[in-house]
């Protein structure tokens, strides 16, 4: 009997697993520091996660943030949305709060996810964890927290965490340490879609501030918002983000 196939999920967690060691060994080699240190993660990444898929999804469409978008994948059904490494900055300062992001979108949704953190671990929509009860927080941006999130956790009594890779943030609620990831002022695609198809296979709630969905494979991925929180949390966050 032949092997059996990798699913997309599998390849999904293999994938951005490999890159995060990659990444790692890249790191420890002490090398490069700083800024070319970030880039040169950035490149490395890219090139290894772009040739698998090409390979081994051949017939599918790509949307990377380090590659020229090839409008070809708007005729697609099926597109990997991939963030070879989501906090260059934090991983260039040697911070944990960096990831990578290996997503499908199947006719504009994300399916298929997963976000390796390496040192905190590897989560994938294939095998969501059981939700633990959620610390009282909100985690934004640890440079940029949004307006939305500091009127949202005044109102409802929480505090804020500030975190720097939006899949680390997501990965944080996911994990049980806040309530929720609130996010306003850009983002693209490839920031979201791997979070956004793993937290919502563990059941926790996703989608734009004002309650609409996440699409992706759009002609432009620009996608400016977005909220993840806990299910028990979900209408009294809205409400908040609907109060004058």
């Amino acid at each position: 009997m032949g092997a059996r196939p990798v699913t997309d999920a599998e390849l999904a967690a293999r994938l951005a697993d490999a890159a995060g060691q990659i990444l790692t060994v890249l790191r420890a080699s002490g090398t490069l520091a700083g800024k070319p240190l970030g880039a040169a993660g950035d490149a490395t990444a890219d090139a290894f996660l772009i040739a698998a898929l090409k390979t081994l999804r051949p017939e599918d469409g790509i949307l990377c943030e380090e590659g020229k978008d090839n409008p070809d994948r708007l005729s697609r059904r099926r597109v990997w949305i991939v963030d070879p490494l989501d906090g260059t900055r934090e991983y260039s300062e040697s911070r944990d709060d960096w990831a990578v992001h290996v997503a499908l979108a199947e006719d504009g949704v994300a399916t298929v996810g997963a976000v390796a953190q390496p040192g905190v671990g590897l989560f994938r929509s294939d095998a969501p964890p059981a939700l633990p009860e959620p610390a009282p927080a909100i985690v934004v941006s640890r440079t940029r927290p949004p307006a939305e999130a500091t009127r949202v956790a005044a109102a409802l009594g929480l505090e804020l965490l500030g975190m720097g890779s939006a899949g680390a943030k997501a990965m944080a609620v996911l994990r049980g340490q806040a309530v929720a990831y609130l996010h306003s002022g850009g983002q693209h695609e490839w920031d979201s879609a791997a979070p956004v198809a793993v937290c919502a296979a563990a059941g926790l709630h996703v989608s734009r501030l004002d309650g609409g969905p996440l699409l992706y494979n759009c002609a432009n991925p620009y996608l400016p918002d977005l909220l993840i929180c806990h299910p028990d949390w979900r209408e009294r966050i809205q409400a908040a983000l609907a109060a004058e």
